[in-house]
């Protein structure tokens, strides 16, 4: 396929035999497909590991194959049989590799020695696990505070690996915690907290086998979580309706063809998923959801001025919700026209949604960075909230709110301690447990970090995982902001951009991958635990053999980072590195919830963690769940971006053979794009008036105000289904035009969704 022609056809339905051709496929790149087979099918079972990509939970009465496409894309990139040994370094400077691909430098594979950056040869050399702890040690302890560091932590990283690594930092004396929910949910875990009590959602995987309908808000499931498609098909054909709310068609909402459905197979026939589907404008989605509102209120009025039962659920409003009176009026304050202009949707469209949702005797509604990733997105959260609240749709069958998590563990490691404004509760119970005061001052989220970094106050980064250079926005300054530091540290598997730009000293740690056994020191394997988006925790333990003798694992890695830098006064950390069992021991003792947790770990599929707002005891300073009143934005960027020609809003996506920043593939075939990223999804009544074609070239510019030049260069129009003045395209490709500056009120997550853009026609591309 030439360059010119990267548009093709787009699949029919997601998943089917596209999907197991893309296994295939997949299995063969690793370079051992019939043991990477067999790798597959320990995948989120019970003797097996959990799935690195995805954190859609586990269903009681799993399969054989409890994994998805991209999960294989997942568990493949890991248990790969490429290697970056030492001499991979002595072969290309850091110069070089920095302008390799993020595709081409992950598909390397597996990182085997730990490295220390050689500013004289420009090259990464070996060096000891021992020298390594110990330089990072001195150069910390020479920081004149704890403050100069940051640490960040991937959505990889395990339960003990992440509580170990927040002990070692509150040890140290900081709460520096930019974590990549910083980047994603944060939004979820504020507005909830605020709405119900807790910042997680309150179902389980079972009640998407009672609820009457599901509302879908801002998610791509078919590609960021696609084992969702299996739960979401099963009730689509049991007659739960399911109502998406996405500015793009996306095909996994729309079709799903179950590769473990042999009729569907052999047909070639798939299932419809979404029985009504809405495209708002981006960012408008808080407007749609209150004119629902708006749309329940006038029918309830009506259903009692005819002496018909009522629709709202008064009897639960007063029992357990605050401030309904207070929303109403807000309600009713909001007018249809303002409504109608900021969601893009019609008046008839909100109203047939707002019926799906009055007929239905139990109700879900998820989310996900659609909804997360705007200015005001914690309030769009909270006024799902309210909407979900109007009919007693939270603490009880089939119902619930359901933010879905990206990375494999990016919850658990918010709930056992890496939080940069950590719960006083938390802070008083390591106290107890440590007999020593732990650091009260709030830390730096990932916004606050990078600013720190680029000012000169932070000086050392270390990052659990993860690749902070090209998941976070305006990627030139985090460039500048590397550049700055003494000390850069990265515990990793594969290589990748972040380890590109090294500060004063800078160290690539390897550590041993989830597919992988991890034996302790006298040879006995070792599991770790995870936690889902629906809050169960599940033991994971590798089955493959290390990719090199001379990996360690992350707990090991940190453990060994905090005894050069800490010593062994308070913990000792080689004790807990040697056995994961005593640190779930602490875990139980400091974090609510995790009573007998090394027994109930290892009973299959795991336990749930006890979410009060599920039993309807609201964790809320009313002690009810608590409806938020507030007037809707004033104006979102898309209603901005309708003011002139040549205006529009982007929002970044992944493409389907991507997770996260880590590129599997060049080609997405559910959007119909093949060997292209650098690409750009526009109306085609919009390209016409720009006098553009399909596949032209264009400069994509940001028009964000602050004086700063972001441009995205070389990019290809696509015609798609997208609401007017929308476009749409790849991160991390993309990121160069999201504002450090712009962020979610409340939550600091960048405003990926709604960043305003024009675009510059250049050469013909034909």
């Amino acid at each position: 396929m030439s360059k010119t022609d990267f548009i093709g056809k787009a699949s029919t339905a997601a998943g089917g035999w596209g999907a197991l051709k893309s296994v295939g496929k997949r299995l063969l790149e690793s370079g051992a497909p019939i043991s990477g087979a067999r790798t597959l099918l320990k995948t989120n079972q019970p003797d097996g590991f959990d799935c690195p990509g995805c954190a859609w939970g586990d269903p009681e009465h799993g399969s054989s194959f409890e994994f998805c496409e991209n999960g294989v894309k997942a568990v493949s990139w890991e248990a790969t049989e490429a290697r970056v040994p030492p001499d991979f370094f002595a072969r290309h400077t850091v110069s070089e590799l920095r302008s390799w691909s993020d595709y081409d430098l992950e598909k390397q594979g597996r990182l085997t020695h730990p490295m220390r950056y050689d500013r004289a040869s420009d090259t990464y050399l070996p060096v000891s696990w021992d020298d390594a702890f110990a330089e990072i040690g001195r150069i910390l302890n020479s920081l004149d505070s704890p403050d100069r560091a940051e640490f960040y932590t991937s959505g990889r990283a395990s339960n003990e690996a992440a509580f170990l690594y927040q002990l070692m930092v509150r040890l140290y004396g900081t709460n520096n915690f930019p974590d990549c929910s910083n980047m994603c949910h944060e939004a979820s875990g504020v507005g909830l907290n605020a709405s119900i009590g807790v910042g997680k959602g309150t179902v389980l995987l079972e009640d998407f086998e009672q609820t009457d309908a599901i509302f879908v808000i801002g998610q791509n499931p078919g590609t960021n979580h696609p084992r969702m498609l299996g739960d979401l098909r099963r009730a689509a054909l049991r007659g739960a309706r399911i109502a998406v709310f996405n500015p793009i068609r996306e095909k996994g909402l729309e079709r799903f063809a179950d590769p473990q459905d042999k009729i569907e197979m052999i047909t070639g026939s798939s299932t419809k998923i979404a029985t009504n589907y809405y495209q708002p404008r981006q960012g408008g989605d808080m407007a749609a959801v209150r004119g629902m509102s708006k749309a329940v209120f006038a029918a309830d009025d009506a259903a009692r001025a005819a002496g018909e039962p009522a629709i709202i659920d008064y009897d639960f409003i007063a029992d357990h919700a605050a401030e309904f009176e207070a929303y109403r009026a807000a309600v009713d304050a909001t007018s249809w026209e303002s409504i109608l202009d900021q969601s893009g949707l019609t008046r008839a469209e909100i109203e047939e949604a707002a019926g799906i949702y009055m007929n239905a005797g139990s109700v879900i509604a998820t989310w996900a960075m659609g909804v997360t990733q705007h200015r005001h997105s914690v309030l769009i959260v909270r006024e799902i909230a309210n909407f979900m609240l109007l009919r007693g749709n939270v603490g009880r069958p089939g119902a619930g709110l359901c933010p879905v998590r990206g990375h494999s563990n990016v919850q658990g490691d918010r709930t056992v301690g890496i939080d940069e404004k950590a719960p006083p509760a938390l802070l008083d119970a390591l106290e107890k447990e440590l007999g020593v005061p732990m650091p009260r001052k709030p830390g730096h989220n990932t916004v606050e970090a990078v600013a720190a970094m680029l000012d000169g106050k932070a000086q050392t980064f270390i990052a659990l995982g993860g690749n902070f250079l090209r998941a976070t926005p305006d990627s030139p300054l985090i460039v500048k902001a590397f550049e700055k530091q003494k000390l850069t540290v990265n515990i990793t598997t594969k290589l990748n951009h972040s380890h590109l730009v090294p500060g004063e000293t800078s160290f690539v740690l390897p550590c041993l991958g989830r597919t992988e056994i991890d034996r302790n020191s006298a040879g006995r394997s070792q599991i770790v635990t995870v936690e889902d988006s629906m809050s169960m925790v599940h033991g994971s333990g590798g089955i493959n053999p290390p990719a090199s003798d001379a990996l360690r694992s992350e707990v090991a890695i940190v453990a060994g980072i905090a005894e050069a830098t800490l010593g062994n006064v308070n913990v000792n950390w080689k004790a807990l590195a040697d056995d994961y069992d005593l640190i779930r021991d602490m875990i139980e003792r400091v974090i609510p919830g995790f009573d007998n947790f090394n027994e109930r770990v290892r009973i299959p599929r795991g336990f749930h963690l006890r979410n009060a707002a599920a039993e309807r005891q609201w964790n809320t300073p009313a002690k009810k769940a608590t409806f938020y009143s507030g007037p809707l934005p004033e104006k979102t960027e898309h209603q901005q971006a309708l003011t002139r020609d040549n205006l529009f809003v982007l929002q970044t996506f992944r493409s389907h053979d991507q997770y996260n920043t880590t590129i599997y593939g060049m080609d997405d075939r559910y959007r119909g794009v093949y060997g292209e990223r650098q690409v750009i999804f526009m109306n085609p009544a919009d390209m016409e008036a720009l006098g553009a074609h399909s596949r032209q070239r264009v400069d994509v510019i940001g028009e964000y105000g602050d004086g700063v030049e972001r441009i995205a260069r070389n990019f290809r129009l696509v015609p798609y289904n997208i609401p007017r003045g929308s476009v749409g395209g790849y991160y991390p490709e993309l990121n160069v035009l999201v504002p450090l500056s712009s962020y979610g009120e409340g939550s600091f997550t960048p405003t990926s969704k709604s960043v305003l853009v024009s675009v510059r026609l250049l050469a013909d591309a034909r």
